[in-house]
Protein backbone atom coordinates (compact mmCIF):
# COMPACT_ATOMS: atom_id res chain seq x y z
CA UNK A 1 0.00 0.00 0.00
CA UNK A 2 0.57 3.51 -0.76
CA UNK A 3 -0.72 5.48 2.09
CA UNK A 4 0.91 9.28 2.67
CA UNK A 5 -0.96 11.48 5.26
CA UNK A 6 -2.65 14.36 3.03
CA UNK A 7 -4.71 16.49 5.42
CA UNK A 8 -5.72 16.97 8.78
CA UNK A 9 -8.05 19.22 10.16
CA UNK A 10 -8.05 21.69 12.85
CA UNK A 11 -10.77 23.82 14.33
CA UNK A 12 -10.95 28.00 14.08
CA UNK A 13 -13.31 30.34 15.44
CA UNK A 14 -11.89 33.48 13.80
CA UNK A 15 -10.28 32.94 9.85
CA UNK A 16 -8.39 36.03 9.69
CA UNK A 17 -6.12 35.45 13.41
CA UNK A 18 -5.92 32.15 12.56
CA UNK A 19 -5.23 33.00 8.51
CA UNK A 20 -2.53 35.65 10.05
CA UNK A 21 -0.97 33.08 12.40
CA UNK A 22 -0.47 30.12 9.90
CA UNK A 23 0.48 32.09 7.35
CA UNK A 24 2.19 34.86 8.57
CA UNK A 25 3.91 33.55 11.86
CA UNK A 26 4.30 29.85 10.85
CA UNK A 27 5.23 30.63 7.24
CA UNK A 28 2.79 27.91 5.96
CA UNK A 29 1.25 28.79 2.38
CA UNK A 30 -2.01 29.06 1.61
CA UNK A 31 -3.13 26.66 -0.45
CA UNK A 32 -7.25 27.12 -0.35
CA UNK A 33 -10.08 30.18 1.35
CA UNK A 34 -13.21 28.85 0.89
CA UNK A 35 -16.74 30.81 2.37
CA UNK A 36 -19.91 29.35 2.51
CA UNK A 37 -22.58 30.45 4.69
CA UNK A 38 -20.44 32.85 6.61
CA UNK A 39 -18.27 30.22 7.45
CA UNK A 40 -14.46 30.05 5.99
CA UNK A 41 -12.51 26.70 5.27
CA UNK A 42 -8.88 27.61 5.11
CA UNK A 43 -5.80 25.02 3.82
CA UNK A 44 -2.34 25.66 4.76
CA UNK A 45 0.45 23.43 4.41
CA UNK A 46 4.12 24.27 4.87
CA UNK A 47 6.28 25.33 1.65
CA UNK A 48 7.57 22.82 -0.49
CA UNK A 49 4.85 19.86 0.72
CA UNK A 50 2.16 20.56 -1.33
CA UNK A 51 0.83 16.62 -0.42
CA UNK A 52 0.75 17.93 3.34
CA UNK A 53 -2.08 20.35 4.71
CA UNK A 54 -3.87 21.10 7.24
CA UNK A 55 -7.66 22.25 7.02
CA UNK A 56 -8.63 25.17 9.52
CA UNK A 57 -12.37 24.75 9.73
CA UNK A 58 -15.25 26.14 12.05
CA UNK A 59 -16.34 23.51 14.03
CA UNK A 60 -19.33 24.17 14.54
CA UNK A 61 -20.39 23.80 10.75
CA UNK A 62 -21.04 19.71 11.12
CA UNK A 63 -24.92 18.92 10.81
CA UNK A 64 -24.11 16.24 12.66
CA UNK A 65 -23.10 17.97 16.09
CA UNK A 66 -26.06 18.95 18.44
CA UNK A 67 -26.08 21.99 20.32
CA UNK A 68 -24.39 20.91 23.73
CA UNK A 69 -21.72 19.28 21.25
CA UNK A 70 -20.73 23.00 20.21
CA UNK A 71 -20.99 24.38 23.51
CA UNK A 72 -18.89 21.69 24.87
CA UNK A 73 -16.19 22.26 21.59
CA UNK A 74 -16.38 25.86 22.39
CA UNK A 75 -15.45 25.38 26.13
CA UNK A 76 -12.79 23.25 25.39
CA UNK A 77 -11.22 25.00 22.81
CA UNK A 78 -11.13 28.37 25.09
CA UNK A 79 -9.14 26.01 27.15
CA UNK A 80 -7.33 25.40 24.90
CA UNK A 81 -7.64 21.46 25.00
CA UNK A 82 -9.82 20.52 22.18
CA UNK A 83 -7.37 19.68 19.35
CA UNK A 84 -3.58 19.45 18.54
CA UNK A 85 -0.72 18.38 16.19
CA UNK A 86 3.02 17.52 16.11
CA UNK A 87 5.34 19.20 13.57
CA UNK A 88 8.74 19.31 13.41
CA UNK A 89 11.61 21.36 12.45
CA UNK A 90 15.53 20.97 12.15
CA UNK A 91 16.43 24.48 13.97
CA UNK A 92 13.78 24.72 16.92
CA UNK A 93 15.61 27.60 18.30
CA UNK A 94 14.69 29.37 15.05
CA UNK A 95 11.38 28.47 15.00
CA UNK A 96 10.86 29.38 18.44
CA UNK A 97 12.03 32.80 18.49
CA UNK A 98 10.16 33.77 15.25
CA UNK A 99 6.81 32.13 17.02
CA UNK A 100 7.21 34.04 19.73
CA UNK A 101 8.33 37.61 18.02
CA UNK A 102 5.39 37.03 16.51
CA UNK A 103 3.25 36.97 19.56
CA UNK A 104 1.69 32.96 19.48
CA UNK A 105 1.04 32.12 22.87
CA UNK A 106 4.04 30.30 24.19
CA UNK A 107 3.17 26.99 26.51
CA UNK A 108 6.32 25.31 26.92
CA UNK A 109 10.04 26.73 26.00
CA UNK A 110 12.41 24.50 23.84
CA UNK A 111 12.99 21.21 26.00
CA UNK A 112 15.01 18.65 26.42
CA UNK A 113 12.24 15.58 27.42
CA UNK A 114 13.47 12.76 29.02
CA UNK A 115 11.73 10.55 26.28
CA UNK A 116 14.48 11.77 23.88
CA UNK A 117 13.28 14.46 22.15
CA UNK A 118 13.82 18.30 22.18
CA UNK A 119 10.57 20.46 21.27
CA UNK A 120 8.76 23.17 22.42
CA UNK A 121 4.75 24.05 22.41
CA UNK A 122 2.47 26.87 21.06
CA UNK A 123 -1.15 27.82 20.82
CA UNK A 124 -2.89 29.07 18.03
CA UNK A 125 -5.36 32.01 17.55
CA UNK A 126 -8.36 29.24 18.38
CA UNK A 127 -6.63 27.20 21.01
CA UNK A 128 -4.88 24.67 19.27
CA UNK A 129 -1.95 22.72 20.61
CA UNK A 130 0.98 22.63 18.69
CA UNK A 131 3.91 20.74 19.88
CA UNK A 132 7.28 21.43 17.65
CA UNK A 133 9.84 18.57 17.95
CA UNK A 134 13.31 19.55 16.31
CA UNK A 135 14.29 16.84 13.70
CA UNK A 136 18.62 15.28 14.45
Amino acid sequence: MDIIIYQTFLPHDDPDATLAFYRDTLGFEVRNDVGYNGLRWITVGPVGQPDTSIVLHPPAADPGITDGERRTIAEMMAKGTYASINLAAKDLDDVFERLQAGGAEVVQEPTDQPYGVRDCSFRDPAGNLLRIQELR
